[in-house]
C-alpha cells in the first residue's frame, strides 16, 4: 500500500535530504510544499495564505489523503531580520501547514525543531511553542526530532556558519551526558533517521535527540 508523505522545507539542509531519500521509495508518494516564487519543484503556497485558512487552502492544494507530514521548515533570527519574523516561519507557519495536514488525515507529525527546545532564550522557547501545539493537534503519532548543531554543505554559502561547523565538530567528542544532545551531528544522519521514522507504528509523543538520531540512522541504513 503507498503511503503519501507531504514535506514542508524540502528546500533546506535537511528537508533537501529527506526529500531526495523519500523520493526514491517505490511505496511512497511525495508532496513537497514549496514557497511561492522558488525555482524549486513541488507544491507552491503561500504560506501567509495559507496561516489563514490552513485547512481549506490545503485540501484544494493537496486534493489527496495524506499519511505522513513532515516539517523542516525554519530559519535564524539572522535570516529572517527579526524576532517576529522569525517565529512566523518556524511557529505561525509550521503550525498552518500542521493543521491542513491533521485535515487531509495525516496520522503522523514529525516535526524538526532543536536540541534544548523550550529551554532559555528567543529561539529555544520557539521551538518549544511550536512542539506544543502540534502536539495539541491530536495527531496519532508526533515524533520530535532535536538535533545538535548540524554539519552538511547548504545551497547558499554562510562562512560563519563554516566557521561554527569546525568549532562544534572539533567540540563534540569532549561532549558527555546531558550535553551530548548539543555536539554536532551530520545533516545526513538527521535525515536518515526522519525516513526511518516515516510511517512507524505505535502512537504518542516521541522525542529524539542525538543517540537516538544515530540510532535510527543506522536502522535506515541497513535497509535494502
Amino acid at each position: 500500500m503507498t503511503q503519501r508523505v507531504l514535506i514542508a522545507g524540502s528546500t533546506g539542509l535537511v528537508g533537501s535530504l529527506v526529500s531526495a531519500r523519500i523520493s526514491g521509495r517505490t511505496d511512497t508518494g511525495l508532496v513537497s510544499l514549496v514557497r511561492q516564487g522558488s525555482s524549486a519543484s513541488g507544491q507552491a503556497v503561500d504560506f501567509e495564505d495559507l496561516c489563514e485558512a490552513p485547512e481549506a487552502l490545503l485540501k484544494r492544494l493537496v486534493p489527496e489523503d495524506i499519511s505522513i507530514a513532515i516539517s523542516c521548515l525554519g530559519t535564524t533570527i539572522r535570516t529572517a531580520g527579526s524576532q517576529p519574523a522569525m517565529f512566523r516561519v518556524d511557529h505561525d507557519y509550521v503550525l498552518a501547514v500542521a493543521k491542513g495536514v491533521r485535515a487531509l488525515g495525516a496520522r503522523q507529525f514529525i516535526l524538526v525543531t532543536s536540541a534544548g527546545a523550550g529551554g532559555p532564550g528567543f529561539y529555544l522557547q520557539t521551538k518549544g511553542a511550536i512542539e506544543r501545539a502540534v502536539i495539541g493537534l491530536g495527531f496519532e503519532r508526533v515524533d520530535l526530532i532535536r538535533p545538535g548543531f548540524l554539519i552538511g554543505s547548504r545551497s547558499e554559502r554562510r562562512a560563519w556558519e563554516e566557521i561554527g561547523q569546525k568549532v562544534f565538530a572539533a567540540l563534540t567528542p569532549l561532549l558527555f551526558g546531558p550535553l551530548s544532545r548539543y555536539g554536532a551531528i551530520p545533516a545526513e544522519t538527521v535525515a536518515d533517521a526522519i525516513v526511518s521514522l516515516a510511517g512507524a507504528g505505535g502512537s504518542g509523543r516521541h522525542v529524539h535527540e542525538n543517540g537516538s538520531l544515530r540510532r535510527l540512522s543506522r536502522v535506515h541504513g541497513a535497509a535494502p
